[in-house]
């Protein structure tokens, strides 16, 4: 089943923020990334490789996300409008569907393709301005 989750984006306080989230809703992170863990291909500055290049913590059946914004991916932090709709498809053709059906007329940001962490992303903005990540894995668990 295809699932939504919020994702949020931070300006450098993401893993201040998700440690205090676990506080208050217990559990662990599954994944915590740092932009410098990313593939030398993608260059990050120094000042930025400590931040949050990614971070998920389960809450009942929902997975809040949320990363810290960087200049190499964008830095579109406006806070009020840093929060997304992660949808998590259960196939690269329904991520597809998906993702041409919802960005039409929109503003694409990030082109739905192959990435580095092993799934099939994309990022836009709609056209009534709802922000969108696109993601089908491609090692399922």
């Amino acid at each position: 089943m295809t699932q939504v989750n919020p994702y949020i984006t931070f300006n450098g306080t993401c893993e201040e923020a998700f440690n205090f989230y676990k506080s208050v809703f217990g559990g662990d992170f599954p994944y915590s990334g740092k932009y410098k863990d990313m593939p030398s291909e993608y260059p990050i500055a120094e000042s930025e490789k400590e931040k949050i290049m990614h971070i998920s913590l389960p809450i009942g059946n929902t997975v809040l996300m949320g990363s810290d914004a960087a200049a190499g991916f964008g830095d579109n932090f406006k806070e009020g409008n840093n929060i997304s709709i992660s949808i998590n498809a259960e196939s690269e053709a329904e991520a597809t569907r998906i993702f041409n059906g919802l960005s039409a007329g929109g503003k694409v940001g990030m082109p739905l393709n192959k990435t580095f962490w092993g799934a099939y992303f994309g990022m836009f903005t709609d056209k009534f301005g709802i922000n969108w990540m696109v993601n089908y894995d491609y090692e399922q668990k």
